[in-house]
């Protein structure tokens, strides 16, 4: 499935909670001992940081999360918890930074001249698992679906599939085996907003790469992804 593919999927799912939160929904039933268990999905437009000057995002670049989060309180009031889940990132990352391999199978990081290369497509991608842990505060009660939340945290991650992508001068070039790359993902996080449309952002703590350095100048640089989007919780 492609990724255009993917976003139009989340888009469809991202409008039944929005359709549905129009409305203030309240439990048939009390329950003062509630949580806030949820579904989540998102979208996010990926940038980039820690890389040269002259190496810019280009073409589609983007991302798709879904997950599931246990809300566990931790006040009398319950409106602060701390939630772990378990869920999936879907992220893409257009640039003109090419990826490839000499002879002895040493990775090469090349910049591409737009002037002297007929770039198509350019795309670094990563399948990542992940387990996001969260302190959440909330302005939430016992028989009412909409508040506001403030939720802020971390995840931790593993890229299980990774993939740079070239195409252009009637060429492709793949390469998924990366000596530099760090499959361990870190990242910090946070979300805000009303009912289950949120604002997201989120930061890598660490490079996508470590000793990677451009051919043509044997700069050092790490890759660092940021990712600002919407996220949709839904209980």
């Amino acid at each position: 499935m492609t990724m255009r593919a993917l976003m139009s999927i989340l888009c469809f799912l991202a409008a039944v909670p929005v359709l549905w939160g129009q409305q203030e929904v309240v439990r048939d039933t009390i329950d003062e001992k509630y949580r806030e268990d949820q579904f989540y999905v998102g979208i996010t437009y990926n940038m980039i940081s820690d890389v040269p000057d002259n190496v810019n995002l280009k073409g589609v670049t983007g991302g798709l999360q879904f997950g599931y989060l246990r809300d566990m309180p931790i006040n009398e009031q319950r409106n602060w918890a701390v939630a772990v889940g378990l869920g999936m990132s879907l992220d893409q990352y257009g640039q003109n930074l090419l990826i490839t391999e000499d002879q002895d199978n040493n990775t090469i990081f090349r910049v591409i001249n737009d002037d002297l290369i007929d770039l198509d497509a350019n795309r670094f991608s990563t399948y990542t698992l992940e387990v996001p842990i969260e302190l959440r505060w909330r302005t939430s009660a016992p028989n009412v679906y909409q508040f506001w939340r403030v939720y802020a945290g971390m995840r931790v991650g593993y890229a299980y599939w990774y993939q740079s992508k070239f195409k252009g001068g009637g060429t492709e070039v793949k390469q998924s085996d990366i000596d530099e790359f760090d499959p361990w993902r870190f990242t910090a996080n946070i979300s805000a907003g009303y009912g289950p449309f949120n604002v997201y952002f989120s930061y890598a703590i660490n490079p996508f790469f470590t000793d990677a350095r451009i051919e043509q100048t044997q700069e050092e640089f790490g890759f660092k992804p940021l990712r600002l989007g919407i996220i949709f919780y839904i209980l």
